[in-house]
């Protein structure tokens, strides 16, 4: 569950990177109150640590899902 909550911020993340970047417009920076904001603050530091243990995702074995199939 947590690689799954860390995913999502990271994605948010990069959404709103990517407005900076084509629109030069920061999302997060206008819903909370501008970029230097304290909840804007907040959300970008938790975006980072998202970030950081998306890393280990890197170094981790997969899984193998067995697929059940019925005849």
């Amino acid at each position: 569950m947590l690689d799954r909550i860390a995913l999502l911020l990271v994605i948010i993340g990069a959404l709103n990177w990517g407005s900076v970047g084509i629109f030069n417009f920061d999302v997060v920076g206008w819903a909370f109150g501008g970029a230097g904001s304290a909840v804007s603050r907040i959300i970008f530091t938790l975006v980072a640590i998202a970030g950081i243990w998306c890393i280990s995702l890197l170094f981790r074995e997969r899984e193998i899902v067995e697929a059940k199939h019925t005849s």
